[in-house]
């Protein structure tokens, strides 16, 4: 089972994966959040140099609905030594769908297919498409199949839920399924994406899906960075306080890895602050000390609150 983990803007940054990856590890692969623009800004630079990704075999994601553009970007991460981007076809946002980007596109298929055809017959490096199942009706998805069913995909990462739907209700693992029966034999790999967010939503996929040999998780990574660990062990995850040691390191290196390079507490606690949106329960963090974190507004005072965070932790069975 390949295990990867997913692009989410502004936070699976590079030190986000470094960190998850020395203290947890577990992925095959890491995405970048997407790039969009065909010359990179100092952040964007920062997040993909190889320098900043050690260790990490990265597969940058770019969205656009522009075949220039998306060469133009693919030509120059071919020169930082990249040999593979990720389309992405599956971002459900408002602003980026309402300009037929992300899975906006997938409601233009023959503009849809003309960019295709141009980018796989001139971009220089392998080309994987992360993707929705439409905007949304059952209805649009096998058309959009016969149209990746085209092209060389290196793989096939299907978030099978509509625009519409956001990150809303049950996916729809018949669309995945269908999709598993469309590609047969086309040499088309697969990879499964949404609400992996235990041993028991995984276990649950495997057996609807048994064929699947890859799987994609974001959120659920973001609430527990072990996931992945006890996914290829097999193992339960630990009690609160078996976890806390790895935690701290793995917290720390984020918050240090931050503090490096933005200027001023506000930015650093922005970031900090959205990633306890997810960790906070891994923990056990109670409702009060969340509260305290969203209100913080000093990394001194922080430290303190997350070290009564962890200290309560500590104390658990």
């Amino acid at each position: 089972m390949r295990l990867y983990l997913a692009p989410m803007e502004g936070i699976t940054t590079h030190v986000y994966r470094n960190a998850l990856h020395r203290h947890y590890g577990g992925a095959d692969c890491y995405y970048t959040p997407f790039l969009s623009n065909k010359s990179f800004n100092y952040k964007e630079l920062r997040d993909i140099l190889p320098e900043n990704n050690k260790g990490l075999h990265i597969v940058p994601q770019i969205l656009s609905n522009q075949a220039d553009t998306f060469l133009a970007i693919a030509k120059n991460l071919q020169a930082y030594g990249y040999e593979e981007v990720n389309l992405n076809l599956g971002c459900p946002s408002g602003t980026v769908t309402a300009k037929k980007r992300g899975a906006g596109f997938l409601s233009v298929p023959s503009a849809l297919d003309a960019f295709l055809y141009e980018i796989f017959e001139q971009c220089p490096l392998e080309i994987s498409v992360k993707t929705r199942i439409g905007i949304e009706s059952g209805q649009e998805w096998p058309g959009i199949l016969a149209i990746y069913k085209k092209y060389p995909i290196k793989e096939l990462i299907i978030h099978p839920r509509f625009q519409k739907e956001f990150y809303n209700g049950s996916p729809h693992l018949d669309a995945f399924l269908l999709a598993a029966g469309a590609l047969k034999g086309l040499g088309i790999p697969l990879c499964y994406n949404g609400d992996i967010t235990s041993p028991g939503h995984f276990l649950g996929l495997l057996q609807e899906a048994p064929s699947t040999e890859a799987v994609m998780i974001g959120r659920g990574i973001l609430a527990n960075p072990g996931l992945f660990q006890t996914l290829r062990q097999g193992e339960p995850s630990p009690p609160p306080a078996g976890k806390i040691p790895a935690f701290r390191a793995f917290h720390d290196e984020i918050l240090s890895g931050y503090m490096g390079y933005m200027s001023g507490d506000q930015p650093v606690l922005f970031k900090m602050k959205e990633l306890w949106s997810y960790m906070g329960q891994y923990v056990g963090a109670s409702e009060s000390l969340l509260k305290k974190i969203r209100k913080v507004k000093r990394i001194p005072e922080y430290r303190g609150i997350v070290e009564t965070i962890l200290a309560n932790a500590s104390q658990e069975s």
